[in-house]
């Protein structure tokens, strides 16, 4: 099928983008007018039915979305007092995600954009989650390094500009979220695993178990957290085949396992970091995904932008988890006439370069 919007549009003014959000396990919707304002931006979370499993099953994940897609996009529309009518483009997270989940909220956005007969933009769920940045300064801030530290996700990038990404690094395994979340179903800890890490760590020695730092002294911008977690499992119910007992799970053991598992984590982030600044040569660092919701990894980063003499933007912690209002990236897209095909579709894996060239 031929895109009937794969010409370059200029925005209509007075209209408005509908974003919508469903990688993973929220349902999401925004809506965001011109200047990036969010008129109303509403999130549907599943945890209370991932929770007994310690992770995202994705079966329940796409039947959830399913259930709640239309209500939450009418929400979002009624709080920011819009109609359909008043829209001027779809954009909606299309890679990348969960296959299921992101099949629900394409479907949604094709039928929107076709009814109304208005534009489609394909977002890419993670150059959103560096996008919310763009948000929180409320300004231009490419060219930078982009760091999104998530559930799903430990990527690095050379962002040239809003639609200019070039990925640096990843995670060869586990993502730090994900390490996150497992590291706490070991020590029996609630689902989602980082808040819950977070606050246990606040009593613990982060110097009481030495884990490893994977990676850090490698020239490689990636990342592994798969031994990080296996060290903590046997640190915790003792290593297969030892004779050696673990000491007992008392509360104060969980916290400093808690609390030396985030130093170790923390460690890696912040010295990939540091090393892809010197790589690139850039002066700004843009940080989102859920991690950076991390009080103690703001405060490091807060550090390193400090001793490098750079700039430092953060999303703002609403906007860390997964959210619709970081579709404003679709504005970008929009004005460059960046649209897609109504015969697109999802693409689950991760794509390692986007440059609209």
């Amino acid at each position: 099928m031929t895109s009937p919007f794969s010409q370059s549009i200029e925005p209509p003014a007075g209209k408005f983008l509908l974003a919508i959000e469903s990688s993973c396990d929220e349902t999401a919707a925004a809506v965001i007018d011109r200047d990036r304002r969010v008129l109303s931006s509403v999130v549907a979370t599943q945890h209370e039915l991932h929770e007994r499993f310690g992770g995202v099953v994705p079966e329940i994940a796409s039947r959830a979305h399913l259930e709640r897609i239309l209500p939450v996009i009418d929400e979002a529309l009624r709080r920011s007092n819009m109609r359909l009518t008043d829209l001027g483009a779809i954009a909606v997270a299309t890679h990348p995600g969960l296959v299921g989940s992101l099949l629900v909220g394409l479907t949604a956005a094709k039928t929107l954009a076709l009814v109304l007969d208005i534009p489609l933009l394909a977002i890419n769920h993670i150059e959103a989650h560096i996008y919310a940045c763009r948000m929180a300064a409320g300004r231009d801030v490419f060219p930078a390094v982009g760091f999104v530290v998530s559930g799903g996700h430990s990527n690095l990038y050379d962002c040239v500009s809003p639609v200019e990404f070039e990925l640096l690094g990843s995670t060869t395994d586990d993502a730090a979220g994900e390490a996150f979340d497992k590291v706490a179903q070991i020590l029996g800890l609630e689902y989602p695993g980082g808040p819950q890490i977070e606050v246990i760590a606040k009593k613990g020695d982060p110097k009481a178990i030495h884990f490893p730092r994977t990676f850090l002294n490698d020239a490689r911008l990636d990342f592994s957290f798969s031994g990080l977690k296996t060290a903590v499992l046997y640190a915790a119910r003792g290593t297969p085949g030892a004779r050696a007992q673990p000491l007992p799970l008392t509360p104060q053991r969980i916290a400093d396992l808690a609390a030396s598992f985030q130093a170790a984590v923390i460690d890696i982030l912040i010295g990939k970091c540091d090393q892809a600044l010197k790589r690139t040569g850039r002066n700004t660092l843009l940080v989102g995904g859920g991690v950076a919701a991390n009080t103690l990894f703001r405060h490091r980063l807060n550090e390193l932008a400090s001793h490098r003499k750079i700039e430092l933007i953060i999303a703002e912690r609403e906007h860390c988890t997964d959210n619709a209002a970081m579709g404003a990236l679709g504005w970008e897209l929009w004005e460059r006439g960046l649209t897609s095909p109504l015969d697109l579709d999802v693409k689950p894996g991760l794509v390692r370069n986007r440059n609209p060239a």
